[in-house]
Order: structure tokens, then C-alpha cells, then sequence
């Protein structure tokens, strides 16, 4: 698998920013939609409430040897027209063989995370679709069969890969946020910010699709440090924006003071979230879907600053967001993959890779062994190596 496209972040194209709302450590920004078309539409279709929690799919990465496996409560079926006709979100029931379904030994199987559902519609499954993407960089392990890796990691590769995520409903607070907040007319999506760290950015296509998907947002996974922010802060400071009476003297000058009270919470969320909306991003491609792209991205891998990965559908036509979401990526979820990217840049030689590094072959056996990684050396390798 391969992020074979770096460009712009994903922006705010189409969307506008309204005065948050917070509760305790969450804040929740609204985004509110434009110019709404009906083209597009996103429904759901539930698979834990009625069945195994557990779903599995098969055939990932280009190989059809590999399957992922995980929670998923629900997939998003995407219906859309070409010519700009309306279209209606709709649902589809579990049991129908069409959709690929099969229960195997308690775990209902999936075929493909994105799967053609005739003309018009596509299901795939929210987020996953950027976590099977991170679990499989570089998931086939060295290419070189250097001396110091295991028989395992040469013929298996990194398999299994794991990494862990929480359940909204575990996040303080988050539940409670999304139960009181209002909906704005136009809003489509959030910016959900934990102990004002960018929690998530969720976006739909209509803001019909919003309404049914709110609550659900407690349905999706956060990354380990947003868990503990919401534990370790009890609230976040108001960011409060003044219209001077003295600036004021009749109706235009009102309007021009609240446009600018408008732009001044637009920089402010910005400023929070420019990492995503700004900073360029690592992308691939995965469906086109008529005038629509569904791709997934990953941030630039730097240890030292926040990464997310997340999957959104691009308009074609000038590029305007209509659906994403995004999940912020642990310290430690993020040294795993740099440590995986820069082997994979020095064909897995681990004294090259510790030069670029700027250590030594000891200190990334180590770096290597404790980001539980020692699977893929051999036993001698680690044996004499420090705790």
C-alpha cells in the first residue's frame, strides 16, 4: 500500500466555520455547508447492534492472503448521480448475500473495505478505511533478507499488525457534548476539539445526513491521547470575540463587526486544526466514484508534532470536501510508522537506517524492540541489548 500523492491539506473548501460550543474539556465547531446539493448522500447501514461486534474483511493490501479485523458498528453507503440529479441516503438490510456478507464462526466477514453496490451506490466502511491504510505501510517487512531479521519477518512480514484505538462513548464528556449541542441549519459537520487538541474533523455531504449521524459520533474511535486529555482537563478557556459599541454606528457597521467576529473564529479554529486543513498531506486514491473521489490521507510523520489519517470524498469539480473523517494518531502509533518508513527508505539495513537517524545500530535495535517491534529481529540480535 502506498500514499502516492502529496498535496494540500484537506482544507475547508465549500464549508464555513460557527461559533463552537463547548462542554467541559470537548469543543465542538460546527461547519455548516455553503451551497447544499443533493447529489450526493450518505447513509448507514448498522452491523454490532444485531450481530457479532466484531467484523472482518478480506483480501487487503493487495494481498489476498491478508484479512483485518476489528470493530465496526456500522458501514456508510454512498449513493450520488452524475448529472446533478437528487438522490435519497438509504439503508440495506444485513441479510442480503449481494452485499458480500457471511458469518463465519461469530465474526461476519466482509469482502473489501469499498465495494460497488450497482449503478450509484458504494459501501465502505468509515475510518477503517484509513486504519487498514496505516497497519499496512510497509507491511511486507524487509525485502532484503539481511542476517539479523527472523525467519518470520522475512516470510510474514509485519503480520499481525495491531494498534488500538477508543470508543467515543469512553471519551468524558463527548457523549454529553454531542447530546446537548445544537444543530445548525446548514451543518454538516465538526471540528471536535479535546482539551483544544484536535480531537476529529467529521464532515457529511447534506446536512440531513449530519442530523442522523450525530449522536453516532460517540460510535466512532479516538486515538489514546485524546482519552487521556478529556480525563486530565476538567474544561477549556472561552474564546470569546467583542463587537465595540464604539465601533458601531448603525446597521452596516453591525454587520461589518459581526463578519469580523466571524473571521476572527474561523482563524482561531485554523489555527488549532493546521495541521489538517493546511499542512500538505500524503494521499491515495481509492474510488471514483462518478464525479467523486474517495481517497484517504496520512499526515507527515514527525515524532515531535500531532499526525492524523483520515479518509475523505473530493468533488471533482473545484474539489469541495463532502465527506471526511480523520483520527489523531498516538505518540506511540506515530513512532512505529517513522521507524517503519525510514527502514523502508534504507531497504531495511539497520546501520544504515541508524545513520540517517543519527544513532546507533544499538540505540534503533532498542528504539525497534520497544516499540514492539522485537518480533523482527532475531534472538541473538536482542539478547545483549540494554532494558
Amino acid at each position: 500500500m502506498k500514499f502516492d500523492e502529496t498535496s494540500a491539506g484537506l482544507g475547508l473548501r465549500g464549508l464555513q466555520i460557527a461559533p463552537a460550543q463547548a462542554f467541559g474539556a470537548v469543543r465542538l465547531v460546527p461547519l455548516l455547508r455553503e451551497h447544499v446539493r443533493e447529489d450526493l448522500r450518505l447513509g448507514t447501514r448498522p452491523y454490532g447492534d444485531d450481530g457479532p461486534d466484531a467484523v472482518g474483511v478480506r483480501g487487503l493490501a493487495d494481498r489476498p492472503d491478508v484479512a483485518y479485523f476489528s470493530y465496526i458498528p456500522h458501514a456508510y453507503v454512498l449513493r450520488w448521480s452524475s448529472d446533478g440529479t437528487a438522490v435519497a441516503a438509504q439503508g440495506a438490510s444485513l441479510s442480503s448475500k449481494k452485499q458480500g456478507l457471511r458469518d463465519v464462526g461469530g465474526v461476519r466477514v466482509l469482502h473489501r473495505m469499498v465495494r460497488a453496490e450497482g449503478p450509484g451506490a458504494l459501501r465502505f466502511l468509515p475510518l477503517h478505511l484509513s486504519f487498514e491504510g496505516f497497519l499496512s505501510l510497509h507491511f511486507g517487512g524487509p525485502d532484503v533478507a539481511w542476517s539479523e531479521y527472523s525467519r518470520e519477518a522475512l516470510s510474514r512480514g509485519l503480520s499481525p499488525r495491531r494498534e488500538s484505538a477508543v470508543l467515543g462513548a469512553y471519551v468524558k464528556g463527548l457523549e454529553d457534548a454531542v447530546r446537548m449541542f445544537e444543530i445548525h441549519e446548514r451543518q454538516v459537520g465538526a471540528l471536535v476539539f479535546v482539551a483544544d487538541a484536535l480531537a476529529a474533523m467529521v464532515c457529511f455531504p447534506h446536512p440531513d445526513d449530519y442530523r442522523a449521524l450525530h449522536r453516532a459520533l460517540v460510535r466512532d474511535f479516538f486515538g489514546e491521547l485524546v482519552y487521556q486529555y478529556a480525563i486530565l482537563y476538567d474544561d477549556v478557556p472561552a474564546h470569546r470575540v467583542a463587537v465595540r459599541e464604539a465601533e458601531v454606528a448603525d446597521l452596516a457597521d453591525l454587520r461589518a463587526a459581526v463578519r469580523r467576529a466571524g473571521a476572527d473564529w474561523a482563524a482561531f479554529t485554523g489555527d488549532m486544526a493546521a495541521r489538517v486543513l493546511r499542512e500538505p498531506l500524503r494521499w491515495q486514491t481509492l474510488h471514483q466514484a462518478g464525479p467523486f473521489r474517495l481517497r484517504r490521507f496520512m499526515s507527515a510523520l514527525h515524532p515531535d508534532e500531532d499526525n492524523h489519517i483520515g479518509e475523505a470524498i473530493v468533488r471533482d469539480d473545484g474539489g469541495e470536501l463532502e465527506y471526511c473523517k480523520t483520527f489523531r494518531l498516538s505518540a506511540a502509533q506515530v513512532r512505529r510508522a517513522y521507524l517503519l518508513e525510514k527502514l523502508a527508505q534504507h531497504d531495511w539495513d539497520l546501520a544504515r537506517t541508524a545513520e540517517a537517524l543519527a544513532v546507533t545500530r544499538e540505540a534503533l535495535l532498542v528504539r525497534l524492540r520497544n516499540a514492539g517491534f522485537g518480533y523482527l529481529l532475531k534472538g541473538h540480535v536482542l539478547k545483549n541489548l540494554p532494558p
